[in-house]
């Protein structure tokens, strides 16, 4: 017999820090969820690009074939920002993207038309110019037990708002957290430090 009732799942959607979250490392972060489920769930802050890092930095540190290939990525994904994905597993790469681009065995479907790709067979295809048409590149991740996002989420530690592209892929990085509250009719002003439970 279950004791209480389990949470449906937030899978492709957005976690907004309140100002009640305890976590000072997650203080004004925007998380997109790629998976939650009763085992916990884990996500990808895409609004804390790291300092002076873009995707060509990644590209010139990993070998992936010939240089002269490297020469030719498009502007656009050269000063592309590297995102500070979580604390777990920093020395990792993930990439969010649109769904034009797949590997089998390697793309995980997180939600309709976005994609995970985990493997550096998705940064040749976008050297190539075969990858996907929206990405976005995180090191590391946050990841929660089981129990312990329905937890800080109780607390209000989280605000929850449905994805948009634009948000995910489109919107400056210092602009994601004011547009993620406005999706909720509400400003940093209104958003009190103390906030009721319904």
């Amino acid at each position: 017999m279950e004791s209480e009732k389990t949470m449906e799942s937030l899978k492709g959607q957005f976690l907004v820090a309140t100002p009640d979250m305890a976590d000072e490392r997650f203080a004004e972060t925007v998380i997109y969820l790629v998976a939650h489920g009763e085992d916990g769930a884990m996500g990808l802050v895409v609004n804390q690009p790291m300092p002076d890092m873009h995707v060509s930095d990644i590209v010139e540190e990993i070998d992936l074939g010939d240089t002269s290939e490297v020469i030719r990525i498009p502007d656009r994904l050269l000063a592309q920002d590297v995102f500070r994905g979580g604390p777990v597993d920093s020395s990792r790469g993930f990439v969010l993207h649109s769904a034009d681009y797949f590997r089998d065995g390697n793309s995980f479907a997180v939600d309709t038309g976005i994609y995970l790709t985990a493997t550096l067979d998705v940064l040749r295809a976008m050297v190539e110019g075969s990858g996907p048409e929206k990405s976005l590149l995180a090191l590391g991740y946050c990841g929660w037990n089981s129990g312990q996002l329905e937890e800080e989420l109780r607390q209000n530690g989280w605000l929850t708002v449905e994805r948009t592209d634009d948000l995910l892929f489109s919107l400056p990085a210092g602009k994601k957290y004011d547009a993620a509250l406005a999706s909720l009719g509400i400003t940093r002003a209104t958003l009190s430090p103390t906030s009721g439970s319904a």
